[in-house]
């Protein structure tokens, strides 16, 4: 990956921190609520308010720490969390339900009833493969239900999963997947075959704010950063992986010889060269351990 400075460097959307600076700026609001309607398929005129509830953008400095990168909103009466996650985890299910579960417990005040919870929906927007089913679409909505007839358990839990990856395999023309083909773009030329064709009026104009954003000095600092950050944090994990895959080869290895070691004691005990005794003793044993493990 080159440096920001290098004509050939791309500013993708799917990045979370360029994500929130096109979705997470006032300025923007009628594109987030265009994106919110389209994806969750609600109607443009049901939306009546959206408020942008984690104002904070990503740092001042690019090189300091980028802190929370989900966008927070209030759609009306219910809680709208998005989230972009590039990068496959073996938790994310369970830590998409911890998140889910913090934002719908976070506002109720001691002494409020239950009934005061809002509706929290959580949209994850991935570049990976969450499902394996071959059958499922780029679009999965998670609900609680219960009994044969899988009846809503309650309206007040649900997560949509959108996966990038599986778009072109189920394509259904839905207004969702202009802003997910828009989301998933990789290039200039690509970003502006979308512009050009665009026939939802805040994809364009979306999509117009990102091409902006490949001339922006500072926002290509800001991504390149955030991509660097994202590959060495990758990287620390491949490395973990590997040295604990290596100690545990030699862990193996030094196991297999120790039980190799201990049983050629067995057989100088068995064939009266040696003592249990001294082999106990060889072995790092007790004389009842080494007899346990002698007639083992």
């Amino acid at each position: 990956m080159g440096a920001p400075w290098d004509e050939g460097f791309f500013v993708k959307l799917k990045l979370d921190v360029v994500f929130k600076r096109v979705f997470g700026e006032e300025k923007n609001i009628a594109l987030t609520k265009a994106l919110i309607s389209d994806l969750l398929e609600i109607p443009r005129d049901e939306i009546q308010n959206v408020t942008i509830l984690n104002v904070e953008i990503p740092p001042e400095r690019w090189r300091q720490k980028f802190n929370r990168l989900d966008l927070q909103l209030q759609v009306d009466d219910k809680i709208v969390n998005v989230e972009m996650q590039v990068r496959g985890e073996k938790s994310f299910r369970d830590r998409s339900l911890f998140y889910w579960s913090r934002i719908f417990t976070r506002d109720l005040k001691t002494g409020e009833v239950y009934k005061q919870l809002k509706q929290t929906i959580c949209v994850n927007i991935l570049d990976f493969d969450l499902f394996d089913d071959e059958d499922e679409d780029y679009h999965t909505t998670v609900r609680v239900t219960y009994g044969k007839r899988r009846r809503l358990f309650t309206k007040k839990f649900a997560i949509h999963v959108f996966e990038l990856k599986k778009l072109n395999r189920f394509k259904k023309g839905r207004p969702m997947e202009d802003w997910l083909r828009l989301i998933n773009v990789g290039s200039k030329e690509e970003l502006m075959a979308i512009i050009d064709s665009a026939t939802i009026p805040e994809v364009r104009d979306a999509g117009i704010v990102l091409n902006d954003f490949q001339a922006d000095e500072r926002m290509r600092q800001e991504a390149w950063y955030r991509e660097k950050q994202m590959h060495d944090e990758a990287s620390q994990i491949d490395d973990a992986i590997e040295e604990g895959i290596a100690i545990g080869i030699e862990k193996g290895i030094t196991k297999g010889r120790e039980e190799e070691r201990r049983e050629l004691l067995t057989s100088f005990v068995r064939d009266g060269v040696i003592t249990v005794e001294e082999a106990a003793k060889r072995a790092g044993l007790s004389v009842a351990e080494f007899q346990k493990l002698t007639e083992s």
